[in-house]
């Protein structure tokens, strides 16, 4: 019997790995809507100090909505996690790319589309949810013009070699509404209209951008969080 105990306890030790892994750092989470404690406050409802190109854009009722031009982070980022909310017109003027039309930018030239697609057809790869030109939407998670919708976006920026050939393709996970509609994609490069993707060996680090495409959508409650390897 001891035997058996024995050598039963040899084959459920405990493994393992070896890596003297650091501590992980204490992030709070934010209460309700709140950003967590290390995350960059980008747009909090009062002011677009943390923008250029904000002169164009009014701020309201604790949201930014565009008159003119685009507007871009002051501040440069790579790897990272992104939270933004947004709406589209409650008021329903034209159709398919010309309904809500916007769109987040990474490193200022990967677009994840912003669209009012709530019953509102138009080509998949430029719906709401959408890497523009790339890859529809998993789903359509679209709620109703007007009403706040959410984007957490997980994006890692391209690396490239000495020589600027391309080592590891961006790639982005974006949950709208809290419901998957991006699953860590590969990107194909930017994401342009009038030509194919490609890569821009010096793009590695770039602000976030949103859109004026001639529509009064409505941003709020934007903030950011820097995102590293882990330290071994």
């Amino acid at each position: 019997m001891l035997i058996a105990v024995t050598g039963l306890y040899a084959q459920s030790r405990e493994w393992k790995s070896g890596v003297n892994w650091p501590e992980p750092k204490i992030v709070t989470p934010g209460e309700g809507v709140a950003p967590p404690s290390d995350a960059i406050v980008l747009f909090d409802g009062k002011s677009l100090d943390a923008w250029k190109g904000a002169d164009g854009w009014v701020v309201k009722d604790g949201y930014a909505s565009p008159t003119k031009g685009d507007i871009a982070t002051k501040q440069e980022f790579s790897d990272c996690q992104l939270h933004i909310e947004f709406a589209t017109p409650e008021a329903v003027k034209g159709d398919g790319q010309g309904r809500g039309n916007s769109g987040v930018f990474l490193c200022g030239e990967f677009e994840v589309q912003v669209l009012d697609s709530y019953e509102n057809k138009t080509y998949f790869d430029g719906q709401c949810g959408g890497i523009y030109k790339q890859r529809p939407p998993l789903v359509n998670a679209c709620r109703k013009p007007g009403e706040w919708q959410s984007y957490d976006i997980i994006f890692h920026a391209p690396q490239f070699h000495d020589d600027g050939e391309l080592k590891r393709p961006a790639t982005i996970t974006v949950l709208q509404n809290n419901v998957l509609v991006q699953d860590h994609l590969e990107l194909l490069g930017d994401t342009p209209y009038v030509r194919a993707p490609r890569y821009n060996p010096e793009v590695t680090k770039g602000p976030i951008k949103l859109q004026n495409h001639g529509n009064p959508v409505k941003f709020r409650n934007i903030w950011i969080r820097e995102l590293g390897a882990p330290q071994i």
